[in-house]
């Protein structure tokens, strides 16, 4: 989980976590609590599980007594993580301590750069060291940073200001979004009419797409409860000749661009989709201007995706090949900036719209490759509170359960990502990876070892200025 951007004044404890396997605070104010965070540590089995990692950064405390209380002290030995990275106190008199009394870090009025709590592995090395002080402090690219040198954040944009003249809507302009029409003429004609003009707003449906829809630079698009667009048809069959669904931005392109509450899809089978192609370059002097908020990319399990359990059922008796969802999922380009808050990829493992449980096999090739030179920003995906927002998804991830990967960062640059989760298949290793899709240079996909049988959930080739800040990779 994220939270980012709040404030919490005259409390007894401004954040009590209580059970977690993972939590980024980022930009968090606490002024005249008794207790900052409230933490129950310590546990180990499956009955006794508390807190698994929390990560601070870029947090303030001033006059509370105690910034981070660990229920337990660690005796050299502490389940759990805690980092605390450029976190700023005024009149705080322990930085870090245990319930009893005990003081771990002395507080004080000063700025803790970099401090960790927990087991630190280096290199290929198995073995663990426990660690409980200062950590390695890496510089973060200023392109990440805003003008007080703490990791950028841009609010969901909301357009209360914007008079009701200012929108138009897709279905008052031709489109259906009723999940069977064609709606790609409707919807072209609609952004070639309007974008840098209006308000794009899709009434709440699903609108199929059977050729490639270009939003492009200077366009402002907004949902209505996760309103869905959704690749059908012969051109995203072929996969051997991938190709997008939705592309963000022509290539090379610069501007503006703003997309929230919106879901991305497709109609299967469709192995050669490439479901989001992001090329939109941010505006000189206006950082996250091309960004996504609580914005997902959906593959399968949902009414209408031909990719439920009725098609698609986790029985164990091989590949269907009706059961394809997509080819790579989000792809941002080498000249992209992108800001992205909230956003899911996600290849269904069960049956939202049937029993809601019951398990399914499909296939998507790739989770999220990126090759941007930055600066990317993959804020409080999965999971995000935010000020007086509150989103709230299925599970918390984003990029879960595609074949070859999950993340894939290649000649990429200046990217912050936290907190990020991933999920492997879990149909793997029946079939092992890469099955059923095959290793393809020209999409710069990671070889896999012999006997590595699942997907990787976070591959870095040839890349630099990468901060992960707060992580949990489950391989199955």
């Amino acid at each position: 989980f994220t939270v980012r951007n709040i404030t919490v004044n005259n409390a007894d404890t401004a954040v009590f976590s209580h059970w977690n396997w993972g939590w980024t605070f980022q930009g968090i104010n606490i002024n005249n609590c008794q207790v900052g965070f409230d933490l129950l540590t310590g546990g180990a089995t499956a009955n006794t599980q508390s807190v698994g990692a929390m990560a601070i950064i870029d947090s303030v405390a001033t006059n509370t007594p105690i910034f981070v209380r660990n229920s337990q002290p660690s005796d050299n030995n502490l389940a759990g993580s805690l980092v605390i990275n450029n976190a700023r106190l005024n009149n705080v008199q322990t930085a870090v301590g245990v319930v009893g009394g005990a003081t771990v870090l002395a507080g004080g009025t000063r700025t803790i750069k970099s401090w960790g709590q927990g087991n630190v592995f280096k290199g290929t090395s198995s073995g663990a060291k426990f660690v409980q002080g200062d950590i390695g402090n890496p510089s973060k690219p200023s392109s990440l940073l805003d003008g007080s040198g703490k990791i950028f954040g841009r609010m969901h944009p909301q357009y209360a200001s914007y008079a009701v003249s200012e929108f138009v809507s897709v279905r008052d302009h031709g489109a259906k979004g009723d999940g069977r029409t064609d709606d790609t003429a409707a919807l072209k004609a609609i952004f070639s009419k309007y974008a840098g003009c209006k308000i794009i707003f899709f009434d709440a449906g699903t609108y199929i797409v059977t050729s490639t829809l270009t939003i492009p630079a200077g366009t402002r698009v907004v949902g209505e409860a996760w309103s869905v667009i959704a690749g059908s048809g012969k051109m995203f069959q072929d996969v051997s000749n991938p190709q997008v669904v939705v592309r963000v931005g022509e290539p090379g392109s610069q501007g503006i661009l703003e997309i929230t509450d919106m879901i991305f899809s497709t109609v299967g089978p469709t192995p050669g989709a490439i479901v989001v192609e992001w090329n939109v370059k941010q505006p000189a002097g206006f950082q996250g201007g091309a960004g996504a908020w609580d914005t997902h990319i959906r593959l399968g399990g949902a009414l209408g995706t031909n990719l439920e359990v009725q098609q698609c059922p986790s029985s164990g008796s091989g590949v269907d090949d009706g059961c394809y969802a997509a080819f790579l999922a989000l792809h941002i380009q080498p000249s992209a900036t992108a800001y992205l808050e909230g956003l899911w990829a996600w290849l269904a493992d069960h049956d939202l719209d049937g029993d809601g449980t019951s398990q399914i096999s499909i296939y998507s090739g790739r989770g999220i490759l990126s090759e941007s030179a930055g600066p990317v920003w993959m804020i409080g995906t999965g999971c995000t509170f935010e000020e007086k927002t509150i989103v709230l998804l299925l599970t918390f991830s984003l990029a879960e359960h595609h074949a070859l990967y999950q993340y894939s960062l290649v000649n990429a640059r200046n990217h912050y990502m936290g907190l990020i989760q991933t999920e492997s298949p879990y149909y793997q290793p029946s079939p092992a990876v890469p099955a059923p899709f095959s290793i393809n240079a020209r999409w710069k996909d990671p070889s896999f070892s012999s006997g590595l049988s699942s997907a990787w959930g976070l591959h870095v080739s040839s890349s630099t200025d990468i901060i992960i800040f707060g992580a949990g990779l489950y391989s199955f």
